[in-house]
């Protein structure tokens, strides 16, 4: 019925290696907040059936080569031991997968799924694409982002399994991919799932770079010809349009390391430089300085962001020099009763 886990009873009686190293020290380990194999398998009776390993594949999905995918596990096995009743979950999520990009593709199917496109054939197209080195490389990188960034999340399996943002962007690098291939029925087809499920609207033929985060991400809306740089973070509700009806390159350019704060409206053909900051609201039809603030309706400049990136710092307060001649502007205007 296009259900993507097909659940057996989990019959193995045969012990690894690792199971043996690991035999008697269960305890010990649950005590250091680790689990063992062997008590995975006691703590997860049935066992989701999860895409095997492509031959040709390399190294990615090795735990040993492939820290955060190991981390989430980790965490992933950890979250059940605290939360049985989410077993079956985690386990069908994470544990049953070998490597980072079939448990993406296994959340993104069941997110986007519907009744007639059906969760095993996205899951299948998923895994496909997310075998593109470039994708694989991006998909970490912006989980290393959402985690290091928003101070909400607070574990790497969270980021994987319940952050709309997260999963927009990469939905979004599998329509991309689609869409340079040529096969761009298919790609606005993801594109119509993601804005429908996430509420959040990327053109499949936008360039978005790496280490981007969608904070809430609600509202976001990207349009056919933006393009974002690398470390880029976006909040709730920004919109990167153009101005019209007009055709060819109409969209904005985002530079590297620049925050776009919340509700920030940027339309046209402009430059958002490198290391700039957008404050929530604000209304953009031209230009910014590349490590410049801007704010207003329309924006203007009112300081300057400083040498590090803002979209790492995710520091949107307005340098208190604005405040300081805002007061004055508004004094002034009071006087002479303008």
């Amino acid at each position: 019925m296009g259900t993507i886990a097909e659940i057996h009873v989990y019959e193995s009686t045969e012990m690894n290696s690792e199971d043996k190293r690991v035999e008697g020290k269960d305890k010990g380990e649950r005590a250091n907040g680790v689990l063992s194999l062997r008590s995975l398998n006691k703590i997860f009776p049935v066992y989701a059936l999860g895409f095997e390993r492509r031959s040709g594949e390399g190294d990615v999905g090795d735990d040993g080569g492939d820290p955060i995918w190991r981390v989430i596990k980790e965490e992933a096995k950890l979250e059940a031991d605290k939360e049985p009743i989410l077993n079956d979950f985690l386990y069908s999520s994470i544990l049953s997968h070998d490597c980072l990009e079939h448990a993406l593709a296994f959340v993104l199917a069941n997110r986007l799924q519907n009744a007639t496109l059906l969760g095993t054939l996205l899951m299948d197209i998923f895994c496909n694409v997310m075998s593109d080195k470039d994708i694989q490389r991006a998909v970490r990188l912006d989980v290393q982002a959402f985690k290091d960034r928003d101070p909400a999340c607070l574990s790497f399996c969270w980021v994987l399994l319940y952050l709309k943002g997260y999963h927009s962007i990469q939905s979004y690098r599998v329509a991309h991919a689609f869409w340079n291939q040529g096969r761009k029925l298919l790609a606005m087809t993801i594109q119509s799932r993601m804005s429908e499920v996430f509420g959040v609207d990327i053109h499949p033929a936008a360039r978005i770079g790496e280490e981007i985060l969608l904070d809430h991400a609600t509202g976001v809306v990207i349009g056919e010809t933006a393009v974002i740089g690398n470390r880029v973070s976006l909040m709730q509700g920004v919109t990167l349009g153009g101005t019209g009806k007009e055709v060819g390159d109409r969209h904005p350019k985002v530079g590297d390391g620049a925050l776009i704060g919340a509700g920030a409206t940027i339309l046209g053909n402009i430059k958002i430089g490198e290391g700039a900051m957008v404050a929530a609201g604000s209304l953009v039809l031209k230009d910014v300085p590349p490590h410049s603030v801007v704010a207003g309706i329309p924006a203007k400049v009112i300081g300057y962001a400083g040498k590090q990136d803002p979209s790492l710092t995710m520091k949107q307060d307005a340098p208190i020099e604005f405040y300081e001649q805002d007061t004055i502007t508004s004094a002034e205007s009071k006087s002479t009763g303008k």
